[in-house]
């Protein structure tokens, strides 16, 4: 396991480019074999995370979300690993993320949604979760804020992300 050692801990990201810049960050650090597994609401940054990602990696092809594909493959470019971008989200085993046939130990692979399924494909792996709308930013999650603005204001509140190291054997 290599790469993220140095991200571990909590930060606050302002803006989608600080986003970015953070998935730029992330991909110079990973290495074949490292699994990263996403969580985070809908619109809270992760597929603009895994986009910078992609571009310090260099791969090939349009970084959105995996959704409907569940997994889409991004080749090298140049001479490094390939991205592999996984959305978990509709799977409902373990079972089906192995079943995706990825080569995990040759790509980085980035799995949005796949925290409960993670052990059965790697003894270790790094966890982001994003977080949205929190800490004073004019949300009242609590009493329902609603109104056209809403929306608007959700989407420039800041984002908690916090990185963690885990492994199989913590979470059985």
């Amino acid at each position: 396991m290599s790469g993220l050692d140095a991200f571990v801990g909590e930060r606050e990201i302002s803006s989608p480019d600080e986003m970015d810049a953070l998935g730029r960050a992330f991909g110079a650090a990973l290495h074949a074999g490292d699994l990263v597994v996403l969580t985070g609401a809908l619109g809270a940054g992760k597929t603009t995370l895994t986009r910078g990602i992609a571009a310090a990696l260099d791969v090939r092809g349009r970084v959105q979300s995996p959704t409907f594909v569940i997994a889409r493959t991004h080749p090298a470019l140049g001479e490094g690993p390939a991205l592999v971008h996984v959305d978990a989200y509709r799977l409902g085993t373990d079972g089906e993320l192995d079943d995706l046939d990825i080569d995990f130990a040759h790509s980085i692979v980035v799995a949005e949604w796949a925290a409960p399924f993670a052990a059965a494909v790697a003894d270790t792996w790094w966890e982001v979760e994003i977080d949205r709308g929190w800490s004073g930013t004019g949300l009242d999650t609590a009493c329902g804020t609603a109104g056209p603005h809403a929306a608007d204001m959700e989407d420039a509140a800041p984002r908690r992300v916090r990185v963690s190291r885990r492994n199989a054997a913590d979470s059985r």
